[in-house]
């Protein structure tokens, strides 16, 4: 569990206020059970409800971490007077968008198309059908920056359902077909290589080579895109080899968001995003999967550069996630808030006199280094980031730079311990199926770093964890786990995320089972999720029926359903042969390789899923006793540098030849010795027992 240190209080009163809610597991809407609000959890009573009446339903979709979400909350759904005039004219539903994905992405588009733009708190109005028909986001409570007040739009809102109402029902009516014609657009093209150098193109066209990234501001990072520019500059060895103008702006971001206030530089990790365009003034949120993508991207930098710094801010973020996020059962939580008792970043801003008072003589040193001054750089205080490097502060400082090393360092570790004294942001537990796969793949890839078998150990258990609390005996997945209790049936994602991250662990252990539990929940997606037509839908067959069938291509925070279902099924072809595997992958490739190419930072995970299908993918079969020390050294030898487009499988001798990964089929050892066989659309090379023949083989075309 993280480490929490809350304010002393006086001894809690009795709330005046409880409602449905407070019978929830999220700690979203258990934020909401005090309120005045008569709210409803989505579910069969309101929805029946809003029908009996013939009211409209007023949905509310937020999380746990958002900041602009609490402010609504505070603003109006704490005043008795709004909360009257919402219960007499509509019906209150609060949604986790956390928990209910498929709701957030069909209500989130549609206001998207009503006021072309969208957000959190999103704020929407229904028929009792559920049909939306007025929407927007953040509603103040007064009339300010040219927005109505929330009253006002309730109040416009009654008026319009009383006096206007065909017109109404009519507009959510066109509203849902537009939704289902936007759905059913899919743009078919071709699979081709040419896609992946345009996506290089575009991409260069629009970096910012001073500061790292694309786009202005607010920033994000933007792992998958960076996934995808350094398998375009892996070469066969693993080392840099590729397209060069990939690895360079793969390397300047990693370098300037590792640099920056994004990055928490005292505790490890990264926040959401960054306000400005400098990487400086962070949206303090910190979510599990960012964390997650961005521990495994450094990790791959890591492994293809063999650049240290890199090393050492995946080893920063996982050690963060391991620290804070971590569950009592051994799985991940979802988040923290970007706020501190009602103030965002309260935690993690610094004073040069507090900087002084903690470092003594260290203090301009560090001051130096991480931009400390009297100023500030936000409000007042300092956002800590990293200006200068060691060669500077040595020559600066007069001193050689492994002082400056040793000096930072415990200089970062003292102002961490007193920053643990303070109040700390509040965590969210859950622990959602897709943002815990994303943290296994994370942990199980970081096992090839130096001392790295404490990363897979927290893979092992998280993998564990979420089968155990969230699969059912029909192997079926629930969305999210807290308090001993599973609630939501899985998405889409749910199912192709974890099946990455227990891959991901099949490789890191060669324990069969994880292997095993990826396929079967990937043949659950087959038979559940695919749209006839290619591609995959966001819900399965026989989940609640909404006003439309969500299918969502295009990558955002987190890759989509669809690409990560491509990525794993081209991945399960070459350990298996399958065909169908791939013809499902290649059906979905299919329907977005048009876009892919032309807007790659919305379609990251699709080009790397693209880039494996059209590579000459190295199949590995390893074959010996795991533990002895000639098995080992094979093992190290396809594990060297970062080798996106290759698979490995490994078989103990002594096994039954059955196993479920036919890449292992008719693969016997050479006079006892651990045996290595490199094959390529299963036409194997003559098998090597030699670390450097094995070498010598994964280099050849």
């Amino acid at each position: 569990m993280g480490h929490y240190h809350r304010p002393m209080s006086r001894a809690p009163t009795a709330p005046r206020f409880t409602n449905r809610l407070a019978r929830e597991t999220s700690p979203y809407l258990l934020q909401h059970a005090h309120n005045p609000v008569d709210w409803y959890p989505w579910g069969p009573e309101a929805l029946a409800k809003a029908r009996a009446e013939d009211k409209p339903i007023f949905l509310s979709i937020g999380y746990a971490a958002c900041h602009w979400c609490h402010v609504m909350e505070r603003e109006s759904f704490e005043d008795e007077a709004t909360a009257a005039d919402l219960r007499e004219g509509f019906v209150a539903i609060k949604v986790d968008r956390e928990e209910r994905p498929d709701l957030d992405h069909v209500y989130m588009t549609a206001v998207q198309a009503m006021t072309g733009s969208g957000g959190w708190p999103m704020s929407v109005f229904l028929t009792p059908e559920g049909k939306p028909f007025y929407g927007g986001t953040y509603f103040p409570n007064e009339p300010r920056h040219g927005m109505p007040s929330f009253r006002d739009v309730l109040a416009g809102v009654r008026r319009a359902w009383r006096e206007e109402r065909t017109e109404v029902e009519a507009s959510g009516t066109r509203l849902v077909e537009a939704l289902v014609g936007q759905r059913s657009a899919a743009e078919g093209g071709s699979i081709d290589r040419s896609v992946l150098e345009q996506a290089v193109a575009s991409l260069e066209a629009t970096f910012d080579a001073r500061r790292g990234g694309w786009g202005g501001a607010p920033r994000f990072p933007q792992p998958m895109t960076i996934e995808f520019l350094l398998r375009r500059s892996a070469g066969r060895d693993g080392r840099p080899g590729g397209d060069g103008r990939a690895l360079s702006m793969a390397r300047r971001t990693l370098d300037a968001m590792a640099d920056g206030g994004v990055h928490d530089q005292l505790g490890g990790g990264f926040h959401r995003y960054a306000t400005d365009a400098e990487w400086l003034v962070p949206h303090f949120e910190q979510m599990l999967y960012d964390n997650a993508q961005l521990a495994r991207v450094y990790v791959h930098a890591w492994q293809l550069t063999r650049d240290d710094r890199y090393r050492e801010v995946a080893e920063g973020t996982l050690d963060y996630m391991s620290r804070e996020l971590l569950t009592s059962d051994g799985a991940f939580a979802a988040s923290q808030d970007a706020d501190t008792q009602g103030k965002e970043g309260a935690t993690f801003v610094w004073t040069a006199s507090e900087v002084r008072d903690a470092l003594g003589d260290t203090a301009a040193l560090f001051s130096t280094a991480y931009g400390v001054t009297a100023a500030g750089n936000w409000e007042g205080t300092t956002i800590l980031s990293r200006l200068r490097q060691d060669p500077q502060l040595s020559i600066e400082f007069g001193i050689p730079e492994h002082e400056v090393r040793s000096r930072l360092s415990d200089a970062r570790a003292v102002l961490l311990r007193r920053r643990n004294e303070r109040a700390q942001p509040a965590r969210d537990d859950k622990a959602l199926a897709a943002w815990n796969g994303l943290a296994i793949a994370a942990f199980a890839d970081a096992s090839a770093l130096p001392g790295g078998e404490r990363y897979r150990d927290l893979a092992l258990r998280a993998a564990g964890a979420i089968m155990a609390g969230l699969q059912s005996p029909d192997g079926r997945l629930k969305r999210s786990w807290k308090d001993g209790r599973a609630a939501g049936e899985g998405v889409l994602e749910d199912y192709t995320h974890l099946a990455d991250g227990l891959l991901a662990l099949y490789e890191a252990t060669f324990d069969e089972r994880w292997f095993a539990a990826a396929r079967d929940l990937m043949d659950l997606v087959l038979l559940h999720f695919a749209d006839p037509s290619g591609g995959f839908f966001d819900t399965a067959d026989d989940h609640e029926q909404l006003v439309t069938r969500p299918k969502d291509v295009q990558d955002n925070a987190l890759p989509s359903g669809n690409a990560m279902a491509t990525s794993v099924l081209l991945r399960l072809a070459a350990l298996t042969g399958e065909g169908a595997y791939r013809s499902a992958a290649e059906r979905a490739l299919a329907q977005v390789t048009s876009f892919a190419g032309r807007y790659p930072n919305g379609f990251g995970q699709w080009l790397g899923a693209l880039d494996f299908a059209l590579a000459s993918v190295v199949e590995i079969a390893l074959v010996g006793d795991p533990d002895a020390s000639e098995t080992a050294a094979l093992v190290a030898t396809v594990r060297a540098g970062f080798r996106p487009n290759q698979v490995v499988a490994l078989s103990d001798r002594g096994s039954v030849p059955a196993s479920a990964i036919a890449l292992l089929h008719d693969r016997p050892a050479l006079d006892g010795r651990a045996t290595a066989y490199v094959c390529r659309g299963f036409a194997c090379r003559r098998p090597v027992t030699h670390p450097d023949e094995l070498a010598a083989q994964l280099l050849e075309a």
